[in-house]
């Protein structure tokens, strides 16, 4: 079974979680092959998705987005789970999901959609980024639980296996 791991990051962390998710896959015996979205031409023989974000302003990046947009048919046809990184602080705040995951589950068929806790490291910050933090006295850090990351993924591997399994019985 081939699954596609796709994740927009602006500065890296989501992209490590999305790699992360890709090693613990293949671990489980799944070839997983981990792309940025805008290197996704076709979904054609990958067997099931999952796709992130970092979240910015409360809300997924563009090119996540943009590979739902250009994908939905494909997408809704096939085995999707989403993720979204970008809570910080101890506890990781926002709680909150990301604002336009309702309609990206809804576009995509998701079978579901986990929040992770996210990483800030402001010496790789833009000016207009740093002033954000700033103003809402964002911790510095890295907040991301890899235990976390790793029993999701390790999770939809064996829904994924038992499926096939079921499917070639």
């Amino acid at each position: 079974m081939k699954v596609l791991v796709s994740a927009a990051s602006r500065h890296g962390a989501t992209a490590e979680i999305a790699s992360a998710i890709g090693e613990t896959l293949t671990e489980a015996g799944l070839e997983a092959v981990v792309l940025t979205p805008d290197a996704v031409t076709t979904l054609d023989g990958y067997d099931a998705v999952i796709l992130g974000s970092g979240i910015y302003v409360g809300h997924w990046m563009d090119t996540a987005k943009n590979l739902v947009e250009r994908h939905s048919a494909a997408l809704a046809s096939r085995p999707v789970w989403l993720f979204s990184s970008g809570p910080i602080g101890e506890p990781p705040k926002p709680e909150e999901d990301p604002a336009d995951i309702a309609e990206i589950i809804e576009a995509t068929n998701a079978r579901g959609h986990r929040l992770f806790a996210g990483k800030v490291d402001k010496a790789v910050l833009g000016l207009g980024e740093k002033v954000i933090l700033k103003a809402v006295r964002a911790q510095d850090g890295d907040f991301r639980s890899w235990a976390d990351v790793r029993e999701w993924a390790g999770g939809i591997a064996a829904v994924l296996k038992a499926e096939s399994n079921a499917a070639g019985a």
